[in-house]
């Protein structure tokens, strides 16, 4: 009996720090068709990028697909250097608006070599327009 307890104790605790890894337990924000500020905290940004699940869905975190060493891939590229590479990657386009966009319509701009509709395409309604202006904050860093 003592096992089962403390086995259903270990599994409200992984389900308590799983809905706790969320994205910060901010409300998603509704897009009022106005400009978002891009100035965000790049270290909430590290935060949320590390985490392994974000959001209101509790989807798959940045780091789950995306290492931050240089030529590392697990799903989809490295983005150790995607500060410097977001700043010519569509021409006209600061890097990040470019950084935004991939995060709220990542079909928008497909790295050559991967494939259309694998990462998650919901970010753009589940995070807070701060949490994705922390999240390019942070990957602004990344030169």
């Amino acid at each position: 009996m003592r096992k089962f307890n403390l086995a259903l104790l270990l599994m409200l605790l992984l389900s308590l720090a799983l809905v706790a890894c969320g994205g910060g337990g901010d409300e998603p924000e509704a897009d009022g068709g106005g400009e978002t500020s891009s100035v965000g905290d790049a270290a909430n940004g590290e935060r949320l990028f590390n985490e392994s699940i974000i959001g209101a869905a509790s989807a798959p975190g940045c780091i789950t697909c995306h290492s931050l060493e240089p030529g590392v891939v697990i799903v989809g590229p490295s983005h150790s250097d995607i500060g410097t590479r977001a700043e010519t990657a569509v021409p006209g386009m600061s890097a990040e608006d470019y950084l935004r966009q991939s995060i709220v319509e990542p079909n928008a701009h497909i790295t050559e070599g991967y494939t259309e509709g694998v990462m998650y395409q919901n970010f753009g309604e589940e995070l807070t327009n701060s949490q994705i202006n922390d999240l390019v904050a942070f990957l602004m860093t990344l030169k």
